[in-house]
């Protein structure tokens, strides 16, 4: 795919991986649709990103969302060609301590949300017979570990929903993969150091976001003939 004036819209795009996403793609000529929560974020990386950009502050997990950032997309550029499905967060926690409710909420923003928006997406890709998605998903889909089962858990049903979503496209011309970041420096656990938790990620050698956002320009910039299915990326000093 050339990615220049291709449209992409990008979920989870306030900070981390989905800004450096969002600034990667931008400065190779796609122009964005952003979305995340904090509207205050998105508005200033909008006004800072080198291309045009429109964002849509919304929950990602409510059902409407993705239909929105889709008619969006085609309402100010005329066209969708890339999803990225970035929006995430983390729940942790013993069999005493969790937080049901929290654990839910993750279910819906982290695996709900991406497969209606994964569907919703590739209907309007298979009929302009192209496109593409990358589904982000996580280092811990293929790990077991007693405080994270569900989030690790969800990881997993991520990478095997993506993979059969691509199955199902074959011949499309619409391409599908996931891209499974290691330890990465976001502020995913900052509510948990809030509380003063200790987080395992800060005692591992982490990735930079914009190694992720790389990572992302690599799978979407593929010749036609050849779809990245899955991409697992790791610190080079890191132990799994």
């Amino acid at each position: 795919m050339e990615l220049r004036d291709k449209v992409a819209v990008i979920t989870g795009a306030s900070s981390g991986i989905g800004e450096a996403i969002a600034r990667e793609l931008s400065a190779r000529g796609v122009k964005l649709v952003i979305t995340a929560r904090r509207e205050s974020r998105l508005q200033a990386l909008a006004a800072d990103l080198p291309g045009p950009c429109a964002y849509l502050a919304a929950p990602i997990e409510l059902p409407e969302t993705p239909q929105a950032l889709m008619d969006l997309a085609v309402s100010r550029f005329g066209r969708v060609d890339i999803l990225v499905n970035n929006a995430g967060m983390f729940v942790a926690g013993t069999l005493e301590t969790m937080d049901l409710e929290a654990l839910a909420q993750m279910t819906r923003v982290n695996f709900d949300a991406v497969v209606r928006a994964s569907y919703v997406f590739a209907r309007g890709f298979k009929a302009q017979g192209s496109g593409a998605i990358v589904n982000v998903s996580s280092i811990g889909a293929y790990l077991s570990s007693s405080s994270v089962g569900v989030y690790s858990g969800l990881k997993h049903a991520l990478e095997i929903f993506t993979s059969a979503l691509r199955v199902e496209l074959k011949g499309s011309g619409v391409r599908v993969g996931t891209i499974a970041p290691g330890t990465t420096d976001t502020e995913i656990f900052d509510h948990m150091r809030a509380r003063g938790e200790a987080v395992r990620a800060d005692q591992t050698p982490q990735l930079d976001p914009a190694d992720i956002a790389a990572a992302v320009t690599f799978m979407l910039t593929q010749p036609d003939r050849a779809n990245v299915a899955r991409l697992l990326l790791v610190s080079s000093a890191e132990s799994v």
